[in-house]
């Protein structure tokens, strides 16, 4: 299955090969896949499952506001899409333990889920930027910052 999977990300990759090595490719396009899929499951979890409204704790903070709840449940959900195509797609080469890389991936996710919260907050409550738009906006500027954190920290390869 993964071997098919590669294949197939593989067969659109000569176009692009001035621009990008395979595995940059493949980065994202698994990146590019996890993305789209968290801004899908972001809009259908705001728009139709809290239909909008915030959510009420019966503990501290007493309220999430429904644009970091979307996010809270989004990010579960991509969480686990995303290490799998990471870890199976395009960083086959570590030699890191599974559990390693496990630790390593969450740990970035952790620190993307506090730079998204921070940046959807300022987007959606300061500049009055519609939710699912912030969203993408912010999508796109943690992509970057995730590839290099990725490939040098959580499935790292010894040289």
């Amino acid at each position: 299955m993964r071997k098919a999977v590669i294949r197939f990300i593989d067969f659109f990759y000569p176009p692009f090969s001035r621009w990008f090595t395979v595995h940059t490719f493949r980065y994202i396009v698994s990146g590019g896949t996890t993305a789209a899929s968290g801004i899908v499951v972001y809009y259908i979890v705001y728009n139709f499952i809290l239909k909008q409204q915030h959510v009420l704790l019966p503990f501290p903070p007493g309220m999430i506001t429904a644009p970091v709840a979307a996010l809270i449940i989004e990010s579960f959900i991509t969480f686990i899409i995303g290490f799998v195509l990471n870890k199976y797609l395009v960083f086959t080469q570590s030699e890191l333990k599974g559990r390693i890389q496990l630790f390593r991936y969450g740990t970035v996710v952790a620190t993307n889920i506090l730079l998204n919260f921070a940046m959807l907050k300022v987007m959606v409550e300061t500049f009055h930027f519609y939710p699912t738009i912030a969203k993408i906006i912010t999508t796109i500027i943690l992509a970057f910052f995730s590839y290099f954190i990725q490939k040098h920290f959580s499935f790292k390869v010894k040289k």
